[in-house]
């Protein structure tokens, strides 16, 4: 199954801050540019998304509120679900990562490869992840607020100030700046997508370089990562399984359960991990450590699973409504998830 390249970028630059945290000045001058590189990243992101587009997608609303209500209901019911598990499998600090993994929004560019693949319906899947970031900006802050609290980090009320300033104004700036820099930004979206990863690099960069100074690692043993993946595997396979059979259940076409199947089980690292780092402080490395693995393991089951899907008997295509947003969905910025 693949392993994708840029977590071993990431799991590099983790190595990297465990042998050279950045300390003293240049934990400062790292802090500063992780502040200011999470604002570009939602700068581009507001940028990217096409405004039309996302009014002419809620046409299918039915199954854009089934992706958010999976997305930010179930998998937050599932997560709390998991306090159980401590500490029997996981710390406190671990389970907190895993709780702010269930309120993450989810994915857009392999949500959309992944329906592709299956011969879904990827115009629904544009929308659907593109919905989820944009109202994950508001609904996972406060979601954080009132399911992780204090214990959360130190989420506060300056937590919130922080992402208001960080994410959700400069993606505003882009969305109302887009009329001008569209163009600009669809022309160079490689180099921007290269600038969008590394950007993420930085941050992790500094959350953990955080953690290994105020050495937050030695709570982590082999035995309790084994159990946050073991935890983890099965928390995927029933979102797997709820999104598909729910979708089902609901009487939606083949094409759009594909599209709520990989949209409504997977989380954002790009949008998580800038989002962690705002709200956790010197706590983010363990914060992200349960979504830098999902990630990858959401990854390698769904390659397996879309697959698998391709070969499916072919059904009834989509109704018009869902198929109206293929016209516009085009202009829809994608990123990494």
């Amino acid at each position: 199954m693949p392993i994708d390249p840029y977590i071993l970028l990431l799991l590099g630059t983790v190595g990297l801050a465990a042998l050279l945290p950045a300390r003293g000045t240049a934990s400062d001058v790292a802090s500063g540019a992780s502040t200011a590189a999470i604002a570009f990243l939602f700068f581009l992101y507001g940028a990217r998304l096409s405004t039309r587009a996302a009014l002419d997608g809620l046409k299918h609303w039915r199954l854009h509120v089934t992706v958010l209500a999976c997305t930010f209901v179930l998998f937050p019911l599932l997560g709390l679900a998991a306090r159980g598990l401590v500490p029997v499998l996981l710390t406190h600090p671990l389970y907190q990562g895993l709780l702010f993994l269930t309120l993450v929004p989810s994915t857009i560019q392999s949500s959309i490869a992944f329906t592709s693949m299956a011969r879904g319906n990827v115009p629904a899947a544009i929308c659907a992840g593109s919905f989820s970031s944009l109202i994950g900006i508001v609904i996972t802050p406060l979601l954080a607020a009132s399911l992780l609290g204090n214990s959360g980090g130190g989420f506060s009320a300056d937590s919130l100030v922080k992402i208001v300033l960080q994410l959700l104004a400069p993606f505003l700036a882009g969305q109302l700046l887009r009329r001008w820099i569209g163009g600009f930004v669809a022309r160079h979206k490689k180099v921007l997508g290269l600038v969008d990863r590394g950007s993420i690099l930085l941050v992790v960069y500094t959350a953990f370089s955080e953690g290994m100074v105020q050495g937050i690692w030695h709570q982590v043993s082999p035995a309790r990562l084994a159990g946050l993946l073991a935890v983890e595997a099965v928390l995927l396979a029933v979102m797997l399984a709820l999104t598909w059979y729910g979708a089902k259940a609901l009487r939606f076409s083949r094409e759009d359960r594909i599209a709520i199947q990989f949209a409504g089980s997977k989380k954002s690292l790009a949008s998580g991990l800038p989002m962690a780092s705002v709200l956790f402080g010197a706590h983010a490395s363990l914060a992200v450590l349960p979504l830098m693995l999902f990630h990858q393991m959401q990854l390698m089951v769904c390659a397996v699973i879309a697959k698998r899907r391709a070969r499916d008997p072919q059904e009834p295509l989509t109704p018009p409504a869902s198929a109206a947003a293929s016209r516009t969905a085009v202009g829809t910025g994608t990123r990494s998830g």
